[in-house]
């Protein structure tokens, strides 16, 4: 199948792109301080905000020159997650049509690349307003809610017809995807409570579960990658 070799050779993109960008960004602001015009945008109090939470993504990739490395990147993932959507589908309709949640992964797929491309619009456009910094924040959660959502949809239907695959997938990896995207949902229900607390509360807590549920998001990509099998056409 033309699109299993397509699938899996855009799903390592999906992976590389937003992790390199977003990193390449937490290096300039934390140590390349002289790029920076405005010296308030440069940070000094973290080494890892994966594990000490010295700072948001937003805030590693909002300020100028590093959205000029950020905003790209994700207008090209944006793409690549349609595109991805779009070839899971077919595959779906290949081995199952009319699947009954295949109108949802789409749905939420391609729905959720659409927010990550609002949302880098919108990112390093300064605006005092608190409607507008409630729209920024929605935009972003509708990203994450919808991307694991559709994550979710695509396993558990993949996983329904796995005996059918098994020319085409390692299953073992597809059970590591299984148990990734619940672990994903069941963080985002436990941690939902403590990121709605308004204010500094919680301000490390919450950086440090942004860049690791980051981490997550994409390494949904990367197993992708090693799950369907090289001979798959």
């Amino acid at each position: 199948m033309d699109k299993i070799f397509k699938a899996k050779s855009i799903s390592i993109w999906i992976f590389i792109v937003p992790f390199i960008a977003i990193n390449t960004c937490l290096v300039l602001i934390t140590q390349f301080h002289e790029l920076f015009p405005n010296q308030e945008d440069i940070v000094h109090n973290t080494l890892w905000p994966y594990f000490d939470g010295g700072l948001s993504i937003s805030r590693a990739v909002r300020p100028y020159p590093a959205w000029l490395i950020f905003k790209p990147a994700m207008f090209l993932t944006s793409f690549l997650l349609i595109k991805y959507w779009l070839y899971n589908k077919e595959i779906i309709e290949f081995f199952k049509p009319n699947h009954k949640y295949l109108k949802k992964i789409v749905f939420f797929g391609i729905a959720s690349a659409i927010a990550l491309i609002i949302h880098s619009i919108f990112l390093g456009i300064k605006f005092d307003n608190d409607l507008y910094k409630l729209f920024r924040r929605i935009i972003i959660f509708i990203f994450i809610i919808f991307e694991v959502t559709a994550q979710t949809y695509l396993v558990a239907t993949l996983y329904s017809f796995k005996n059918d695959l098994t020319k085409y997938v390692n299953l073992k990896i597809l059970r590591l995807k299984l148990i990734l995207v619940s672990l994903l949902v069941v963080v985002a229900v436990i941690t939902i409570p403590i990121i709605s607390i308004p204010g500094d509360t919680f301000k490390f807590l919450k950086h440090s579960l942004e860049w690791n549920y980051f981490l997550g998001v994409v390494t949904f990509y990367l197993l992708t990658f090693f799950m369907w099998k090289n001979n798959s056409n």
